[in-house]
């Protein structure tokens, strides 16, 4: 299944101590060439889902608006993913997501209080993050298709596991989780990683051995570059890319050889194709040894996690089938 990405800014009102994008310096996707992108994506690549990321797609509402209401009326679109911080969210957006069917809302979260206000610090004048989702945690909990991205920084890896606890403990069942990429890890907080996936792992067994619901989003996705998408890549500026690996600032100057087409003069299937090809090596090439290494190390623990999970997932799956 193809994918559409969707740049919609990479302005964004926090300031994530792992978060390697470019904030600052950007336009923001326009409307009318959101609209164009998904026509384009559904009439000519054959549809699929759309994913929409920044910075903070919510900073601009009416073409995150926009999106969903075009994908509601197009039968092929599958999905539409919105991946937020959150602070965005109210009542409202919650119903709007409730009541469309093929939106998915994605929230990246840390963990417990302390940690989550160690790594995510707000611009001024912005309301903390983690204040305002337990504002709204009531809605959160009965609002559908929310899943919860747990974010795993080098400084918090040894309290991986008591961080799962705590976002299990406020009532999410539907989870994502995300190590920091392209980012220094140390060998002991790679061991730290490793251990914190093993106790999660216990964890979600245990809760599937009693029959209860826990998805784990990572069993089902496969990317071929740890952390950036491949796919259709419309970014801010209407340029078409293989990949968003140009977000970030450590490789923006990768952009030009990322680059496809744009929305008025589109690329084939097979040039994205050759683009994404080169993507790991361009990677490889552009970054520090140390930076790339960590990249690969931390990305096989977060595989070794799920091929640990997805060994008893049909077991899971077979109970959960029986009991209903």
């Amino acid at each position: 299944m193809r994918s559409l990405i969707l740049t919609v800014t990479r302005s964004c009102n926090l300031r994530c101590s792992y978060c390697p994008t470019v904030k600052v310096g950007w336009p923001s996707l326009d409307g009318a060439d959101a609209l164009k992108a998904i026509a384009l994506f559904d009439e000519r690549y054959g549809g699929g889902d759309i994913k929409l990321f920044g910075g903070e797609p919510l900073l601009e509402p009416e073409v995150v608006r926009a999106v969903i209401d075009e994908a509601q009326r197009r039968p092929g679109i599958r999905r539409v993913y919105l991946s937020t911080n959150g602070l965005g969210l109210d009542e409202e957006w919650l119903r709007l997501v409730a009541n469309q069917p093929k939106l998915v809302l994605t929230i990246s979260m840390d963990g417990r209080p302390k940690d989550h206000r160690r790594l995510r610090k707000a611009l001024p004048g912005v309301e903390d993050s983690y204040d305002h989702l337990m504002s709204i945690m009531p809605l959160l909990r009965r609002t559908p298709r929310v899943v919860i991205t747990q974010t795993i920084a080098p400084a918090t890896a040894a309290a991986a596991a008591e961080n799962f606890q705590h976002l299990y403990g406020l009532g999410f069942r539907r989870f994502n989780f995300l190590p920091g990429y392209f980012i220094p890890w140390r060998e002991s907080q790679v061991e730290a990683l490793r251990r914190g996936f093993e106790s999660i792992a216990a964890s979600i067994l245990d809760v599937w051995k009693r029959g209860e619901r826990l998805y784990v989003r990572n069993l089902f996705t496969y990317a071929p570059t740890p952390f950036f998408n491949t796919g259709v890549v419309v970014d801010c500026d209407g340029s078409i890319h293989a990949s968003n690996l140009g977000l970030s600032g450590a490789v923006e100057e990768l952009l030009p050889q990322t680059r496809a087409g744009s929305l008025n003069n589109p690329p084939t299937l097979a040039d994205l194709e050759r683009h994404a090809a080169r993507v790991n090596s361009l990677l490889e090439a552009a970054l520090p040894e140390k930076i790339w290494t960590s990249t690969q190390v931390v990305d096989a623990e977060l595989t070794r996690f799920c091929e640990n999970l997805f060994a008893h997932y049909g077991d899971y799956r077979r109970r959960r089938i029986l009991a209903a």
